[in-house]
């Protein structure tokens, strides 16, 4: 599943459109791993990625788990939250493409990405379709995948996200 879900995003991160697509899987079926690789794409492309977690707590975990997977390939992950800002460019972090992980703070008006070309907001449902917007104005028509471990039945994904596309794990 997770490599038919890849092969959807790869098809829309190289489509005429931005992706708009809903990611929904069980807790433990790979939303994060799939999020890193559509983040990684974005970010081969020269593209800097937003991640929105709901609570410092998330998105702190998946600073550690970015961190593990991205800096050894060179790749600058900066964690924003109400508490914590990033240091900026450095020997530790390299300037170039950067995954931005962070809560509510990233919709604040000092985030503001050079290339944000990709946005991903986990646990979708925890934050309001305005919030939504506001985050993916901070880029030039961006990409959007917005994640969920909720159940959607399909009649109601489609009424509630029909701007989505829906991909299921």
């Amino acid at each position: 599943a997770q490599t038919r879900v890849l092969r959807e995003i790869r098809a829309d991160l190289g489509g005429r459109w931005p992706m708009r697509r809903l990611l929904q899987g069980d807790v433990g079926s790979g939303k994060t791993v799939v999020a890193g690789a559509a983040a990684l794409m974005a970010l081969e492309s020269g593209c800097d990625v937003a991640l929105m977690a709901p609570t410092e707590i998330l998105a702190e975990q998946h600073a550690l788990t970015f961190r593990r997977w991205f800096e050894p390939l060179g790749v600058r992950v900066e964690l924003w939250t109400a508490s914590v800002k990033p240091a900026g460019v450095s020997e530790a972090n390299p300037p170039g493409p950067a995954l931005c992980l962070g809560t509510h703070a990233l919709l604040e008006s000092d985030f503001a990405p050079a290339n944000l070309g990709l946005v991903i907001i986990d646990e979708q449902h925890r934050f309001g379709v305005a919030q939504r917007e506001q985050l993916v104005r901070k880029g030039r028509y961006p990409h959007l995948l917005v994640m969920t471990a909720s159940p959607i039945p399909r009649t109601l994904g489609l009424t509630v996200y029909g701007d989505l596309d829906v991909s299921v794990l």
